[in-house]
């Protein structure tokens, strides 16, 4: 200690030297002035131009799906710009406010929508509390297209920007985007020569038309390069594309077609497996324009592509392209309404055709673009049918479940390569029935289905109680067939009737990507097929009525949509590729595989939907909770005049330790599920009456919750 802070100085009465005085008296000086705290500002002054910020907060609850404005400290006025994320504080009442400003409540993220002269407000504002990033994040285009399917789904506004925007990486922000590069060449048509119409609707694009089209594709592998060159002619014209795929294997595909047509740095793959920071630095290159062209899965349906012009949607039937977050949108549909938005160009391509997809074109929304009969002979491969009887009169199917004709397709294809063998299920031996009269076999404690162990045993699956002496309660049988066997069960099988040949599965635990050309045999559950070095030579489908039998109304869509994926990957008939069917021939699904037709079987479903007024043709919601829960929301909530309730009926319980599904009840649970149906045109009266109910119910707090959701997938 020095002397002159020593007690006993000669500085003032508390021993401070005359410098230190004049110091503190400048630091009293300058207190006098009120300096800012950040997330309070507490005294600090206000920007001079448009004062009152008008936020989103990220709460997701419907009866606080509108805007709040706060107020915006001089300090944030050149950073607190629309479309940037802030911090706020949320919840303060009117007793917490000091010197005219709203003080406390807690820290929420959200969006800062616009700046704003003055406030509808009357009371005190509450200051914006931090802004976290300069980055303007959230457009004008995104914003009107997430407002758009928040009321489409009967959702909240700050719900859809969770599926929108991406989670924020300070790495990835400050890392420049790379420099956009020229418009390529219009692309010449390529294999879109044998469509048609497929050399006019690139030549569209590339001019800069609103083409919209629904593509029933060709078997074979060329349906990536050809939505890679519509990319391409879109590029051409100077505008975005946008193309969404069920997973990252397709991905992967259509983003190698993109880079062998057009090189490096013109597009981005938007896909889980890269990552949060390197898919947000992707969404960013995209959102300040440095890419056009955007190729990824589900989330990529919001892609912020600056002038969009092309969106694109393949194999619209694919359950991935549902998502399972609120409000769970169908990508289909948000990228229905950004061509609408847009006013841009809309392609859904896909080997089969959907009953929503032959809709858009028998209301004159969307032309077909499809190849003539004579090309589809010439690429689609042999469909030949198994049914039931066959099986029974045939004595070579007691080996491996194979009959004669389904042996010697397996024969003839192992000599020029790859057979493929698509199973319903995977495991050993999913589900077990009688072999009298095929009921199913069901535990006698608790009537859950049974299964058969590795050893042999019979246990239930749900309540794993082992079953020794089990007979059949409808006929009094004693012997078990295999009513579904799994994939596992099925390559051992054919391992032991094809020795000399490899066995490779691919399923939820180990998908394969490709498979080399040569002879072996694939066994794979349906959306899991991997693609083979030159196309397989022959397939196999087992256990067609087991996708047939669903209880689901679009069971036989769904099939055949599964078939044709799995038999676009076999060589064209005129190489002697083969699929072998094995479901009752006369069934229509069947019938359109036979024939390659499933634009055909589209539209007969859509007609017989029309009749009895089932989606895509009227509107519907699913309305779930329990009994009284279920009641009570029905009565309260101001249904249009023509809507119509059907049920409610109970759902299925969710079994302890089994995962639940969407709309499913907790474990120990037992819930209803009501369906209310509006004709066309009222749909979204329907969506703003099931929301308005949901808010005011959410608002009063404490009561059981329903689920809704709008244009449910599985609606039985």
């Amino acid at each position: 200690m020095s002397r002159e802070n020593g007690p006993g100085g000669d500085g003032g009465a508390d021993g401070a030297s005359p410098e230190q005085l004049a110091l503190i008296r400048e630091s009293v000086r300058a207190a006098e002035v009120p300096r800012a705290k950040p997330r309070t500002w507490r005294g600090a002054a206000l920007a001079k131009d448009r004062p009152v910020a008008r936020v989103l907060v990220d709460k997701g609850v419907l009866h606080l799906d509108r805007y709040f404005d706060y107020a915006v400290p001089e300090e944030l006025d050149a950073e607190a710009q629309p479309g940037v994320r802030v911090r706020v504080r949320f919840g303060a009442g009117r007793g917490r406010v000091r010197g005219g400003r709203r003080e406390g409540g807690g820290l929420i993220d959200g969006f800062l929508i616009e700046r704003r002269a003055e406030s509808d407000y009357a009371g005190p504002l509450a200051a914006l509390a931090q802004v976290v990033s300069p980055e303007p994040v959230l457009s004008e285009e995104l914003l009107t297209l997430a407002r758009a399917v928040a009321d489409r789904y009967a959702g909240s506004l700050a719900d859809v920007l969770q599926l929108a925007v991406p989670p924020r990486s300070a790495r990835a922000e400050r890392r420049p985007s790379p420099e956009p590069l020229p418009p390529p060449p219009a692309p010449d048509p390529g294999s879109w020569a044998r469509y048609e119409q497929g050399p006019g609707f690139l030549a569209a694009l590339a001019s800069g038309g609103a083409p919209r089209a629904v593509w029933n594709a060709l078997p074979g592998p060329e349906w990536a390069g050809e939505l890679a060159r519509a990319v391409a002619a879109t590029l051409a014209s100077g505008r975005g594309a946008l193309v969404v795929v069920p997973d990252g294997r397709t991905a992967a595909r259509v983003d190698a077609a993109l880079t062998d047509l057009l090189g490096e740095g013109r597009h981005a793959l938007l896909t889980a497996d890269a990552g949060p920071e390197k898919r947000y630095a992707q969404w960013l290159a995209v959102r300040r324009g440095a890419v056009r062209a955007v190729v990824g899965t589900r989330a990529a349906m919001f892609a912020p592509v600056q002038d969009l012009g092309l969106v694109a949607i393949w194999d619209d039937g694919d359950d991935s392209h549902a998502e399972q977050h609120a409000p769970q949108p169908h990508a289909r549909d948000v990228l229905l309404l950004r061509a609408s938005l847009d006013r841009c160009a809309f392609l859904l391509g896909s080997w089969s055709c959907t009953v929503e997809a032959a809709q858009l074109v028998e209301t004159g929304w969307a032309r077909p673009l499809a190849a003539g009969r004579d090309q589809v002979r010439r690429t689609a491969p042999l469909v030949r049918t198994v049914s039931d009887a066959d099986l029974a009169r045939d004595e070579a199917a007691r080996a491996a479940r194979l009959p004669t004709l389904a042996w010697q397709a397996v024969r003839e294809g192992l000599k020029h390569g790859p057979v493929l063998v698509q199973v319903p299920r995977r495991g050993y031996v999913p589900r077990l029935a009688c072999a009298q009269c095929r009921a199913p076999a069901r535990c006698r404690h608790c009537s859950g289905p049974l299964q058969a162990q590795d050893a042999g045993e019979l246990r239930c699956e749900w309540c794993g109680h082992q079953e020794t002496s089990w007979h059949c309660a409808e006929c009094g049988g004693f012997r078990l067939r295999a009513q579904i066997v799994g994939a596992r069960r099925t390559a051992e099988e054919l391992g032991r009737a094809f020795p000399a040949v490899p066995v490779r599965t691919s399923g939820r635990e180990h998908v394969l990507d490709t498979v080399p050309g040569t002879p072996a045999l694939v066994v794979s559950t349906p959306g899991a097929e991997p693609v083979a070095e030159g196309g397989y030579a022959a397939a196999l489908l087992l256990d067609g009525w087991a996708m047939l039998g669903r209880p689901d109304l679009r069971s036989d869509e769904d099939a055949l949509r599964r078939w044709m994926s799995a038999a676009s990957l076999v060589c064209p008939q005129g190489e002697h590729g083969t699929v072998v069917v094995m479901a009752e021939p006369t069934l229509r699904p069947v019938q359109a595989l036979v024939r390659w037709d499933a634009v055909g079987f589209a539209l007969r479903e859509l007609a017989e939907r029309a009749e009895l007024g089932f989606p895509p043709v009227s509107r519907m919601a699913a309305v779930s909770g329990t009994t009284e829960a279920v009641a009570e929301f029905l009565t309260a909530a101001e249904l249009p005049p023509d809507a119509e309730v059907l049920g409610p009926v109970p759902l299925p319980p969710t079994l302890p330790g089994r995962p639940r599904r969407p709309g499913a009840p907790p474990p120990g649970e037992e819930w209803e599920r009501a369906l209310i149906r509006v004709p066309p045109g009222s749909g979204a009266a329907l969506a703003g009456a099931l929301k308005t109910a949901q808010a005011a119910r959410m608002a009063r707090g404490g009561e059981a919750p329903v689920r809704v959701r709008i244009d449910p997938p599985d609606i039985g």
